[in-house]
């Protein structure tokens, strides 16, 4: 039912309601990219991707960092996909995660269990 009332209203009015979501998105994200320096809002975010304003996102390419209010989420592999309603969208090639510890190339044993095992007097 917006979508029809919208639809009647001045271009100047409908762009000042439009501007307006844009901003309120921007608002209550918490996501953000580091890219070369600078830090651009993510408006919304999914598994495969994720959308910035038109004006903030001029094409990127390539590696970028993603962040979750100070807490770095992941690195990412990205392309531009498309312009959509005032979005610029990007797709993830890869995303990978990132760990706050390095990885370990062996088995961590649960912090109950015995150091070693050691044989019987008998």
């Amino acid at each position: 039912m917006e979508g029809q009332v919208i639809e009647y209203l001045p271009d100047s009015v409908r762009e000042g309601i439009e501007q307006a979501r844009r901003k309120a998105e921007r608002r209550k994200s918490r996501l953000r990219l580091e890219v070369d320096g600078r830090t651009i809002r993510v408006l919304r975010s999914w598994s495969t991707g994720f959308a910035v304003a038109v004006e903030e996102g001029d094409h990127l390419r390539g590696l970028v960092d993603l962040y979750d209010g100070a807490r770095h989420v992941s690195q990412c592999l990205i392309m531009t996909s498309r312009d959509e309603g005032g979005e610029r969208i990007y797709e993830f090639k890869r995303a990978t995660a990132v760990h706050d510890q390095p990885p370990v190339d062996f088995e961590r044993l649960a912090p109950e269990a015995p150091g070693g095992l050691l044989p019987s007097p008998d």
